[in-house]
């Protein structure tokens, strides 16, 4: 079998017998062409595999590539399963697919930009990538940049007051000075690792998601007047079940045991509140556990989890339309307090 003919512009042209005018009119600019004559060379085109100037050369000669690179936190396997990540990139792609713009999927582990930089009109940062080198890069890079849930002074951001929310959700579920508490935290720590978080670990208590939520926990606990020991934070690596078990095993193996356990995710607490079930310990009377994202299994969880529902998918729309507008504003979403059974 012979192999294909790559055809070009020029090459598509001289053997149709036209101008290469012609041919890019045909496909670019319809009402240079009568109906019948594009429809001609178009139909002859597809006959013999040739599809359109190359769109790569285009791209590269205007600087236009529509597509947006959509820079996630952590790597693209993990993130697509996650149901909150999930929810952010629908709301992206309703926005960007009607406006013929593709999306490009970056891990937030990745060393740099340079493989993408020159290939895409911007880049949409969804929370504070693992890798603090790409955050340094999106601070100085000549596209334009829209940031969700941190900010890097690009001055288009899209945010909820992740810190107030969490703030106003531990002191919900917080009673009295009595109470035992243990937090389950998510990526406190720049290591891959489940574990406590004791002082002597190092870790930057600045603007990721994770640290935003721990200064409101530790807000509402100094007002209640409860310390929390260090061996009562522990450091889940990545919001899923796996291993939300086996912290909320330990957790729930402590004595004394915590009666108040809060969580960072809602996959965090529903794991907890599964091995509760399983030790025959009664939610929402010997132990209150509360939750953060409002995903659709917390409201079908018995008892109901009680969360801080955000709009992840109303956070990707907007973060696409700031893009699209290339606005320089910041814009915070609206959140709320959802009480269930399970505190």
């Amino acid at each position: 079998m012979s192999k294909p003919i790559r055809w070009t512009l020029k090459s598509i042209a001289k053997e149709l017998g036209v101008s290469n005018a012609t041919v890019s009119n045909a496909f670019n600019r319809p009402d240079q062409l009568s109906a019948k004559r594009r429809e001609a060379i178009l139909n002859a085109c597809k006959e013999l595999g040739y599809y359109g100037p190359n769109k790569a050369a285009q791209s590269l000669r205007n600087g236009t590539f529509n597509i947006v690179a959509l820079v996630l936190p952590d790597s693209v396997e993990y993130m697509v399963s996650d149901p909150v990540a999930s929810s952010f990139m629908r709301g992206v792609t309703s926005v960007l697919e009607k406006n013929g713009i593709n999306i490009l999927l970056f891990s937030g582990n990745s060393d740099n930009l340079n493989n993408v930089v020159d290939f895409v009109d911007g880049f949409i940062c969804y929370g504070r990538p693992r890798n603090n080198a790409l955050v340094e890069q999106l601070k100085t890079v000549s596209k334009h940049v829209v940031t969700i849930d941190f900010d890097i002074a690009r001055n288009a951001s899209v945010n909820i007051n992740n810190e107030q929310a969490s703030y106003e959700i531990a002191k919900h579920v917080l009673h009295n000075q009595s109470d035992k508490v243990a937090i389950l935290g998510l990526r406190l720590l720049d290591e891959n690792v489940l574990c406590r978080v004791y002082e002597h670990h190092e870790f930057e208590t600045g603007q990721s998601i994770s640290h935003q939520r721990l200064r409101g926990y530790q807000r509402a606990l100094s007002e209640a007047n409860i310390t929390v020991a260090d061996d009562r934070i522990w450091n889940i690596p990545e919001s899923s079940e796996r291993f939300a078990s086996i912290a909320a095993k330990e957790v729930l193996s402590a004595s004394p045991r915590p009666n108040v356990i809060i969580c960072m995710s809602d996959l965090i607490a529903l794991a907890t509140m599964r091995e509760a079930i399983k030790q025959d310990i009664k939610i929402g009377e010997e132990l209150r556990i509360v939750g953060f994202d409002g995903i659709d299994e917390a409201a079908r969880f018995v008892p109901r989890l009680t969360t801080i529902h955000q709009n992840s998918q109303e956070k990707g729309v907007i973060a696409a339309e700031l893009f699209i507008s290339k606005e320089e504003k910041t814009q915070e979403v609206s959140y709320e307090l959802e009480i269930g059974a399970s505190s």
